[in-house]
């Protein structure tokens, strides 16, 4: 905030507030504030896939894996302590991505609150239109994965000491409908993904007819395999691959 003076006054000038927004609360600030977060969000997503995929060479060594987690850090932090920092710091990108995409919709919107008579078919992806019900299938997933996975709530072994057997027991044949939830947020996330990997190398100068078709290629690429890789895991023990 500063003061300027109002030269249009006739004699003794007066001075008016104007408001100076802060940098990080303009439009190039949010987006600065989404682009950090979505990097560390998908840096989180694809080291949560390797250790997922661990399942596959046995009930021992995922345990160890998931034991490994939770003294990590030791004996710096008390044990548990790792993964409480990771989620903390996770829950707060999740917080500012969404409150950042939000602001910037709502910016969008409030610049044109006029529609136009004969619009045009919007040229975007179908993940593009459906980031926001995306988005909140996410959230809701990421909830329910916490209360199920994470403290135990929700699992029909919920003991923090058998990790394996708390995954098998989760994507268990008599529990499809939970694999049928896990499978639409992860193809949700996928369409996120896509969409947002793709925008982000179009701003860092991926503009060109050719740039663009490799940026969409990659950005398909990248949303469908590590969509695969998360959904292996359910789809294995549903099928009985792993027990």
């Amino acid at each position: 905030m500063h003061w300027t003076p109002d030269r249009t006054a006739p004699s003794v000038g007066r001075v008016v507030i104007t408001k100076t927004r802060s940098p990080i609360r303009s439009s190039v600030g949010l987006k600065v504030v989404m682009a950090v977060t979505g990097i560390l969000l998908v840096l989180f997503l694809i080291a949560h896939m390797l250790g997922n995929l661990k399942i596959f060479t046995g009930a021992e060594a995922f345990n160890h894996y998931a034991h490994w987690l939770r003294d990590l850090g030791t004996p710096l932090l008390a044990p548990g302590w790792y993964l409480w920092i990771q989620r903390t710091v996770l829950l707060v990108a999740v917080l500012a991505h969404i409150g950042a995409a939000t602001v910037l919709a709502l910016r969008a919107r409030a610049a044109r609150p006029v529609q136009y008579a004969h619009r045009k078919k919007v040229q975007g992806s179908y993940a593009a239109r459906t980031m926001r019900w995306g988005g909140v299938i996410i959230l809701l997933f990421v909830i329910y994965h916490i209360l199920d996975l994470t403290t135990g709530t929700l699992n029909p072994v919920g003991d923090a000491t058998r990790p394996h057997s708390n995954v098998v027991a989760d994507f268990a044949p008599e529990r499809w409908y939970v694999t049928l939830f896990y499978t639409l947020a992860v193809v949700s996330l996928g369409f996120h993904l896509r969409h947002g990997t793709f925008s982000a190398l179009r701003s860092l100068g991926q503009q060109t007819p050719a740039g663009e078709r490799r940026a969409r290629t990659f950005a398909l690429v990248f949303a469908v395999v590590l969509t695969a890789g998360y959904l292996v895991v359910p789809f294995a023990v549903l099928t009985g691959l792993v027990r």
